[in-house]
């Protein structure tokens, strides 16, 4: 037979679904493959010793109470917006303003903050503090879903302009209420009074903001597997057209969905200023809103699994740092080694999910 006729010799096909256990097996023999890799490139890069540069990665980010902690904190704001993304990402609403709908609950809280501290008791102050977080948050993720809902706009495009929008108005109210004047920076609001800031437990300022989103994690996973919200966003991810067949209002759920979205990021920005950092700059979000859109995508859209995959990132970014500064190498070497990792942790998604199938040799299919 004519070779020509036969197709190509390797063809890809996607794979049923694999048992767990064999899925987690591929991402487990590709974290093992990328720390080889590593190791080859910081030995022929650095000489240094690999090894030693992977302990103290991980006494960057668990070797003391303080940096444990601190690891906790990292993970539960990513997380936070990483569940912020979600819903809209299982409607296929590729929503990548994250990073915006987090200033703009950043920016609500510290205006109640620096405007309302002496007109409300604290307690009360706290609370319209968090309304007003949620409702930025809401609202900003609702400005393009409103656009995508009536005229279908690009999403993707139009939430990324907003995050632009959001950090020119952060800048701008930061040149408003800078102390001292000429600064270029707020600096801690309230910090003698405390007033507006949330409460600590036992003594850590991190462990309400924790509470809280894992709080948020069991509700978003019972919502989008158990309600009948969930069920309907999944349907409209699925098909429009069969959402419309069926009687679902897809604007509706578009503009719901995304409300969603943006009030969760609103409680992050209000965790960010009234619990931990208790200020407001352009940078305050992290990157964590672009950041989000990888976790969520690795975790499969699934709540549970994000607190795996957030932990990860946020412990790639602690031991990174802490190499950085132990081995006197420039940052961008420790980000080298992060990006590594992630490509051979997201690579290995595509062997769980398609396999390489090889043609038969004329020899095999003549038997």
């Amino acid at each position: 037979m004519n070779n020509s006729k036969q197709g190509p010799l390797v063809h890809i096909v996607k794979r049923g679904a694999l048992p767990r256990w064999r899925a987690w097996g591929i991402r487990l023999i590709a974290i093992v493959a990328a720390l080889i890799v590593c190791a080859i490139v910081t030995m022929t890069v650095t000489g240094e010793d690999p090894i030693a540069v992977y302990a103290t990665m991980i006494d960057g980010a668990f070797g003391s109470e303080r940096k444990v902690w601190n690891l906790a904190q990292s993970t539960a704001m990513l997380l936070g917006v990483s569940l912020a993304v979600t819903p809209a990402f299982r409607m296929r609403f590729w929503n990548i303003g994250g990073e915006g709908q987090v200033l703009a609950g950043c920016l609500a809280a510290a205006a109640c903050m620096i405007c309302l501290a002496d007109k409300l008791p604290n307690g009360l102050l706290i609370a319209v503090t968090a309304v007003a977080s949620i409702a930025a948050g809401a609202i900003w993720a609702g400005i393009p879903a409103f656009f995508k809902a009536k005229w279908n706009t690009n999403e993707t495009l139009f939430t990324l302009m907003m995050n632009y929008v959001a950090t020119q108005l952060v800048a701008f109210f930061v040149i408003v209420w800078e102390v001292p004047k000429g600064a270029g920076k707020i600096g801690i609001i309230n910090q003698t009074s405390q007033i507006g800031w949330l409460p600590t437990i036992g003594g850590n300022k991190y462990l309400l903001n924790i509470i809280v989103i894992l709080v948020l994690t069991v509700g978003l996973y019972i919502y989008l597997n158990y309600s009948k919200h969930g069920y309907e966003l999944t349907v409209v991810g699925e098909s429009e057209r069969t959402a419309r067949y069926v009687g679902i209002k897809v604007d509706r759920v578009i503009i719901r969905t995304m409300l969603l979205s943006g009030a969760i990021c609103g409680v992050v920005g209000f965790l960010l200023v009234s619990g931990t950092d208790h200020t407001v700059t352009t940078t305050i979000a992290g990157g964590r809103g672009f950041t989000a859109v990888m976790i969520s995508w690795l975790a499969k859209f699934n709540p549970v699994f994000m607190i795996l995959a957030s932990l990860l990132l946020a412990f790639l970014e602690k031991g990174a740092g802490a190499i950085s500064t132990s081995f006197g190498l420039n940052h961008s070497f420790a980000d080298i080694l992060t990006g590594i990792i992630l490509f051979f942790i997201i690579g290995c998604e595509f062997f769980i999910s398609y396999k390489l199938s090889f043609r038969k040799t004329a020899k095999k299919e003549a038997e």
